[in-house]
C-alpha cells in the first residue's frame, strides 16, 4: 500500500497538468480514436492528417461542425474508407469545443493554424446540421 501511494500521488498531479482540451480528449474522443490519435483501422479514422483539412477553405468550419454535430457515412482518409457514426457533443461549451479542436490539432495533427475560437464555435452552433450533411461539407483535401 506505502508503494501505491506514491504513484497515486504522481498520476493525480499528471492530471491536474493537462489543458482543458486534453482532458475534454481523454473524456469524449480517446475511446476511439485512442490516446496517441491515431484512431483504430477499420472503425476510427486517425486524427493526424487534420492540419490539412483545418488549412483547406471551408476546413475550420468542418471541423467545428463535427465535433457539434457529428458526422455518419463514409468516409475516407488517407487513402482508408471508414464507415460509422461519431456522436455530437452539442453539450460542450463554444470554448470548450475550441479548446478541444485546439489540443486535437496541436498534439496530434501538428497543425500551425491559427487557434479556434469560442466566437466561432458560436456562429455555427447557430446554424444546425445533421451528420449526414456535415460529412457533405467536407472540404477537398490534398
Amino acid at each position: 500500500m506505502k508503494r501505491l501511494l506514491p504513484t497515486l500521488l504522481f498520476l493525480g498531479l499528471l492530471a491536474l497538468g493537462q489543458s482543458p482540451g486534453a482532458k475534454l480528449y481523454s473524456a469524449n474522443c480517446q475511446s476511439c480514436h485512442q490516446a496517441t490519435g491515431q484512431g483504430l483501422p477499420g472503425a476510427f479514422p486517425p486524427l493526424t492528417h487534420l492540419d490539412k483539412v483545418v488549412q483547406a477553405k471551408g476546413g475550420r468550419e468542418y471541423l467545428i461542425r463535427v465535433v457539434l454535430y457529428g458526422l455518419q457515412g463514409s468516409l475516407t482518409v488517407e487513402g482508408k474508407t471508414y464507415n460509422g457514426v461519431m456522436p455530437p457533443f452539442r453539450q460542450l461549451k463554444d470554448q470548450e469545443v475550441a479548446d478541444l479542436l485546439n489540443h486535437i490539432l496541436t498534439t496530434f495533427a501538428k497543425s500551425k493554424a491559427k487557434p479556434i475560437s469560442a466566437e466561432e464555435v458560436k456562429a455555427l452552433r447557430a446554424k444546425a446540421m445533421s451528420p449526414q450533411d456535415v460529412l457533405k461539407s467536407r472540404p477537398p483535401v490534398k
